[in-house]
């Protein structure tokens, strides 16, 4: 589907860029515990981005498959975005907000499973 491979292509050059901003801006201006944080918002991202170019795909044979995409899109937002937004203000009640993106995440790739084995 058209939607999520532009969304994943544009959550994908995020990655690059966020990756590039923490390795080149951050980097010696934030405690080294905050840059950790930031790569494995980076790294979490493009797990994702990786997973929604997978519903895109999927979604030509399966058109079920969709909420798995938005799923993975709201863990984004939610857990890489927290990680993120905590990184830079060093606000230790915004990591309250991860959990829920991690079970986004996981509630995804589950239903992804569940779909495939409907679909067999």
């Amino acid at each position: 589907m058209k939607l999520f491979t532009m969304i994943a292509s544009i959550s994908a050059a995020l990655c690059v860029a966020l990756g590039a901003f923490g390795a080149h801006v951050l980097e010696g201006k934030i405690p080294e515990r905050y840059m950790d944080i930031w790569q494995k918002a980076v790294q979490y991202q493009m797990f994702h981005t990786i997973g929604l170019f997978l519903v895109a795909l999927l979604a030509t044979k399966w058109p079920n498959v969709m909420p798995a995409g938005w799923l993975m899109l709201v863990g984004i937002v939610l857990f890489s975005g927290s990680l993120y937004v905590l990184s830079l203000t060093q606000v230790k009640i915004l990591g309250a907000i991860t959990p829920f993106g991690g079970v986004s995440f996981i509630i995804a790739w589950l239903l992804l499973a569940y779909i495939a084995i409907k679909q067999m």
